[in-house]
């Protein structure tokens, strides 16, 4: 069994670093301003698609990203983990999308490469915590989805069974092929990067990063063909650019905060019934309980 996995993944802002700059005046995310990551629920899918290139030889995996040129990094990531190729959205069009606008063109793309079986991507990106466009994206294509999931079980018979996990236990489900899966970070992590692939792939670079970068490898691109990944426009997925970035997304966001807790004071209790039965009281008085 051959497969075609598709893995949905997206480089995102570190959540853990929000400062001032976090927000444009429009109300989009800066994402200059902050540390760019791979979103960590995608690369949980990442591993949940190469257990299956591994289980069924002759499988392929195929990273889609959308973002700005150096969205490439997450290709590359993923090509050093173990995909095989990779297909970055790139173009002013698409900047500035929401969940709506974000699968559109995602959907437009997955329909570009065409032959697939499985899409694969994390429950939600930390950037906005939606847990909307692998949904989103099943809709637009008309598939079956299957959403937590922790693991892939197995494939027969042009049916897939995977564990999930669900408010008050897990569960086992079956979907036939092809199909949208979104995956928990309660799944198994990312293997670590491959020393052998990372020397094969790290030259790897879209056509924007070869017009911008350094040519002494120039010539590797016309003799490796896996070292170009592809870059495509809106044009190149025949999108509708009225569905696309901020055009197309009717959510606004109106300001981004950054919340720390601080404690402002302490108190140290004993193990003594009486220092319980006083802390229940103040905590019922001033109704944080009760």
């Amino acid at each position: 069994m051959n497969l075609k996995i598709v893995v949905l993944a997206k480089q995102v802002p570190d959540t853990r670093n929000v400062g001032k700059d976090a927000m444009k005046a429009d109300g989009t995310i800066n994402r200059a301003a902050l540390p760019a990551i791979f979103n960590p629920e995608d690369l949980n899918a990442l591993e949940q698609a190469l257990r299956l290139k591994d289980l069924y030889p002759g499988s392929t995996v195929t990273l889609l990203t959308m973002g700005p040129g150096r969205a490439a990094d997450i290709i590359r990531e993923g090509l050093f983990r173990g995909a095989d190729n990779g297909y970055l959205l790139t173009d002013r069009a698409f900047a500035g999308a929401d969940t709506l606008a974000t699968s559109y063109a995602l959907a437009t793309a997955i329909r570009k490469i065409g032959d697939f079986d499985i899409i694969i991507g994390g429950r939600q990106a930390i950037d906005g915590d939606t847990a909307q466009v692998g949904p989103q994206v099943a809709e637009k294509l008309g598939l079956t989805q299957i959403t937590y999931a922790e693991e892939i079980l197995k494939i027969e018979e042009g049916k897939i069974t995977v564990k999930r996990h669900i408010d008050g236990g897990v569960e086992t489900v079956e979907g036939p092929l092809p199909i949208v899966i979104t995956v928990n970070g309660s799944a198994a992590p990312c293997r670590p990067r491959n020393a052998k692939l990372v020397q094969k792939y790290k030259h790897a670079r879209t056509v924007t990063e070869k017009q911008q970068g350094d040519l002494d490898y120039i010539s590797l691109y016309d003799n490796r063909d896996y070292l170009n990944p592809q870059e495509w426009s809106v044009a190149d997925v025949q999108g509708d650019v009225a569905q696309c970035g901020l055009s197309g997304s009717p959510t606004k966001v109106k300001t981004i905060q950054n919340i720390v807790f601080q404690a402002k004071e302490s108190k140290t209790l004993t193990s003594s019934d009486r220092d319980v039965e006083d802390l229940i009281v103040e905590l019922l008085a001033n109704h944080t309980i009760g």
